[in-house]
């Protein structure tokens, strides 16, 4: 296998990041964590796995990122969350794919999406391959605060095995995230000054809705199916109401 580097981004993850590095060391032969000033103990525990450890404020998750890929001394990156751990059976495609002469550029994986102890496996869940595994020199983030899309040279593999991803707590854990992305999500739209419209967003909400819960079957999931499709559709909403209230707080001063 061609050197690989694990990097990882973090903010208060002393509940995670053990079982993330734990599940690359050994596999990864240099793991990076790039730690937006966290107040609990994940820098301390990651210290256990490696002494590659860059304290950076984080101003917009897609710089973030590819700050820390930049980081990396090796060709091939492996970026993982630190809700994200890797199986045997991944390590072992990973391992079979990446060789100095493969054609691709980078891989997707598909992540196996949890709610508690949960496996969410339809609504668009599963498989939502992600591009996880790349050449750093191929790769990178589009420098925005929420949501930021990759970009890389094609072509590009597509991997069988799945990350586990353990996304959420509880239903608690995910409205509480919900209202921290909608609340970046109206940010990013004031800043550009994007024409919104109530319509739209009330059309967008139920359209997410149906899709999520009917479309893509999240019906089978029962009542947590259900929940995943209420809060894309709030996600929606929510997100247009605080881009409202920074334009009238705006237009008050």
């Amino acid at each position: 296998m061609s050197g690989l580097s694990a990097v990882v981004i973090t903010k208060n993850e002393e509940r995670n990041i053990r079982g993330c590095l734990d599940s690359v060391a050994g596999f990864a032969d240099e793991i990076i964590l790039v730690d937006d000033e966290s107040s609990d103990k994940t820098v301390d525990i990651a210290k256990e796995f490696t002494n590659k450890i860059i304290i950076r404020k984080m101003d917009v998750e897609g710089r973030q990122r590819n700050f820390a890929y930049a980081k990396a001394r090796n060709l091939w990156v492996l970026s993982l969350d630190a809700d994200e751990r890797l199986t045997s059976e991944l390590k072992k495609e990973i391992k079979e794919v990446l060789t100095d002469n493969t054609k691709y550029n980078g891989f997707t994986i598909p992540r196996r999406n949890f709610i508690g102890d949960y496996w969410v496996r339809h609504g668009g869940w599963y498989p939502s391959p992600q591009l996880k595994l790349f050449r750093k020199d191929k790769f990178r983030y589009e420098e925005v605060g929420v949501h930021p899309r990759a970009f890389m040279d094609d072509p590009c593999g597509h991997l069988k095995s799945d990350i586990i991803h353990y996304s959420y707590r509880d239903l608690e854990d995910f409205l509480s995230k919900l209202n921290n992305q909608t609340t970046r999500e109206a940010q990013k739209w004031f800043n550009q000054n994007k024409p919104m419209r109530l319509p739209r967003f009330i059309y967008r909400s139920i359209d997410r809705f149906l899709r999520t819960y009917i479309g893509r079957r999240g019906y089978k999931d029962g009542y947590i199916g259900f929940a995943v499709a209420f809060y894309a559709s709030l996600y929606q909403f929510i997100s247009y109401l605080k881009y409202r209230e920074l334009i009238l707080r705006k237009e008050r001063n």
